[in-house]
């Protein structure tokens, strides 16, 4: 085998793989912030801060019916949400770089054992996506 031959497989094979991890970071990448309908809509997304997070210790209160957020930013960088009568129906984070990130709706309010009877099942807990292996 010629080393012409050796050197373009080499470079075939190092195009295809910078390829796929280039289709990969962009998948990864693709969240966007939630749109503004240009119509009347009940559900405008909203900047907040309103959560607990796994430094306060009401999270760990499981008495306590209110929206919680397991992330590595806490609530430090900027929060959209979008809501329907009170009860959010979902939520992006930005990551340090302020590219959005759809946080990941955990099924129940974890750890709080109350509030499901509320309006729209309750407060939700958000989990920003990889954070917690298996979730996101």
């Amino acid at each position: 085998m010629s080393t012409a031959r050796t050197c373009t497989r080499a470079a075939a094979a190092i195009g295809v793989t910078a390829g796929i991890i280039l289709a990969g970071s962009g998948i990864a990448n693709a969240d966007e912030w939630p749109p503004i309908p240009d119509y009347p809509s009940p559900s405008v997304p909203f900047e907040t801060k309103n959560f607990l997070t796994p430094t306060d210790p009401a999270y760990w209160n499981p008495l306590l019916a209110e929206n919680r957020l397991t992330s590595p930013y806490g609530t430090d960088t900027r929060i959209v949400c979008t809501a329907f009568h009170g009860v959010l129906t979902g939520c992006w984070q930005a990551d340090e770089q302020g590219n959005p990130h759809k946080l990941v709706a955990l099924p129940f309010d974890f750890p709080n054992v109350t509030g499901s009877s509320m309006p729209g099942g309750g407060p939700q807990h958000f989990v920003y996506p990889g954070f917690i292996p298996g979730i996101g």
